[in-house]
């Protein structure tokens, strides 16, 4: 089996955020998101692309994969780095994630192999885009999903019959995502 193929999802509008491209915000560091985790992925051996079309992006050089079909959100840019992966796992990864840890994806692929999905959960539901998928097992079933009205991700996970990743203690605060300017002031008040 080929390494997992990780796909880093940067193709959402931002909305909340005033329609910037989450992923290009910096770090305390002073690093972007997405290069923070293309550092964190690319240190465990794997390739990485970006999912979702945003111009934004262009110039960070990493392939692109264009949802596929789009319109449908994060499970069209799902199906897209699922055809990608061909065989081999794909680990999704949401660009507004600035604290996940090496540690922590390395848990997510090592995690039980006969699972379709291994997610964590944050306050009780799942994290789609902290996740690691099996191609072949999911594959019919987001297709199957792709065509009807609900393109959610969490009835993904519940009809593929996702296994949970239990976070350890030290582990939760790598979920909290940049999602609003709020979110932003509180980082800075830390």
């Amino acid at each position: 089996m080929r390494p997992a193929l990780a796909g880093i999802f940067v193709g959402g509008a931002g909305a909340r955020m005033g329609g910037i491209a989450k992923g290009l915000l910096r770090t305390e560091d002073g690093v972007g998101i997405v290069e923070r985790l293309r550092g964190v992925l690319e240190r465990l051996g794997l390739p990485v692309v970006l999912v979702g079309a945003r111009r934004e992006y262009e110039g960070l050089g990493i392939e692109v994969v264009a949802d596929e079909p789009s319109g449908i959100g994060p499970l069209g840019g799902l199906l897209a780095l699922l055809r990608r992966a061909h065989d081999a796992p794909a680990l999704a990864l949401a660009c507004d994630m600035p604290f996940v840890s090496g540690a922590l994806v390395e848990r997510l692929l090592e995690a039980s192999n006969d699972a379709p999905i291994v997610a964590p959960r944050r306050d009780g539901r799942w994290e789609p885009l902290c996740a690691r998928y099996e191609p072949a097992r999911v594959v019919p079933i987001a297709r199957a999903l792709a065509s009807t009205r609900e393109h959610s991700m969490h009835r993904l996970l519940r009809d593929c019959g996702a296994v949970e990743l239990c976070l350890r203690p030290d582990e939760a605060g790598q979920l909290r995502d940049w999602d609003t300017p709020g979110d932003l002031v509180d980082r800075e008040a830390r």
